[in-house]
């Protein structure tokens, strides 16, 4: 089998009304991704996608598109689609970085090995572990009565974990998660995600007061490039930190758990380039005794059913423990696909026909592409 082309369909998708989100990268209204189709000269299609983001890896719907065209595609074009480990290499060689983009086509090649084998990629990956993933939903870092409302919205979904954006000004970050606390009670978990929007000392000191509101992790408090910095943090605050933009490559993820830099590391497939180099980061957690997390930039129907199947298939990423951020779908006007994934709240089920086990909707497609 070959790969004969590569399809390139840039969409807009917008949110839906009242869950545009905001965060310490700015607010996130519209997502301008990019779908892939890598078609074989044995018939079998490849699904991909790419949730590329400016202000997150500097990849643009243009630029990926641009670099699938003139770098990634002429240097897999004619290959093997089952030489997953060859390809990402010979990508590798060609461009550096553009994790999203190259995800999008590596997610493909997964998708056409599932299809040839007649097997769920989770089964590729060693099989299922767990049949439902925990999920939470996540609250930006809007005005109180705002990210009150959307937390009694969540909450009467049947979601049991919750997701609070804060990183923006810390007295309002404060007073944002006591709101949300009080309307969960006592008993539902709440994580905060920063998106590296704290200096270490107002880190410190803003974790500090939030002792006293049950926080199961908090999520990239400070900037990353500074393993020594989050491990310091990380001694000096109550609850366990996780890593995340601090986690895009190996060596991030070697550095980070060699500086006791998190207790757990975020993890998804287009962050570190696909499946596989999900698959890697999550191995070097495991050997360093750390849970891992599915993270998320608000994927639609494709990208998250490829992290579902990492969910389903890795002992490591604890969904149990710190619920994922399977939710791109629900956030978003369209999904794109022809069954919608099962999401729940407040659990999410890996789809289970032959690779990703999704169907790209034409239609869809169509309405939403753009150009």
């Amino acid at each position: 089998m070959k790969i004969e082309r590569i399809e390139t369909i840039p969409v807009e998708i917008p949110l839906k009304e009242g869950f545009s989100t905001k965060t310490a990268h700015g607010v996130h209204a519209v997502s301008n991704y990019v779908i892939v189709r890598v078609h074989t000269d044995e018939g079998l299609v490849g699904l991909g996608e790419a949730t590329v983001a400016p202000r997150w890896t500097g990849e643009t719907s243009a630029t990926c598109i641009s670099v699938i065209e003139q770098l990634l595609a002429p240097a897999v074009i004619g290959q093997n689609p089952l030489d997953i480990t060859r390809l990402r290499h010979r990508m590798d060689r060609v461009v550096k970085l553009n994790p999203f983009t190259k995800a999008a086509i590596e997610m493909a090649l997964w998708d056409i090995a599932g299809k040839a084998a007649n097997m769920p990629i989770c089964q590729l990956l060693g099989g299922p572990v767990r049949e439902k993933m925990r999920i939470k939903l996540v609250i930006g870092a809007l005005d109180i009565p705002t990210a009150v409302q959307l937390a009694e919205r969540f909450l009467n979904m049947g979601v049991t974990c919750l997701k609070v954006k804060t990183g923006i000004n810390a007295e309002d970050d404060i007073a944002r998660v006591r709101a949300v606390r009080e309307v969960a009670g006592p008993n539902i978990p709440i994580t905060i995600d920063s998106n590296c929007g704290w200096n270490i000392t107002t880190a410190r000191h803003t974790l500090q007061r939030m002792a006293d509101l049950n926080i199961l992790l908090a999520e990239q408090p400070i900037p990353p490039n500074d393993p020594a910095a989050m491990g310091a943090l990380r001694a000096s605050v109550p609850m366990p930190i996780m890593a995340d933009e601090s986690v895009f490559t190996l060596t991030d993820a070697w550095n980070v758990c060699a500086a006791g830099g998190a207790d757990i590391l975020s993890v998804y497939p287009g962050k570190h380039g696909g499946i596989a180099g999900t698959v890697e980061i999550v191995n070097v957690a495991k050997a360093a005794g750390i849970s891992c997390a599915i993270g998320s930039n608000l994927e639609l129907g494709i990208a998250t059913a490829a992290m579902l199947h990492l969910a389903a298939a890795l002992p490591t990423i604890e969904s149990e423990t710190y619920p994922a951020d399977l939710v791109g779908p629900i956030y978003h006007q369209a999904d794109l696909l022809t069954e919608p994934l099962e999401l729940g709240p407040p659990a999410a089920v890996c789809p289970m026909g032959p690779g990703l086990g999704v169907t790209l909707d034409e239609k869809q497609l169509q309405k939403w592409r753009v150009g």
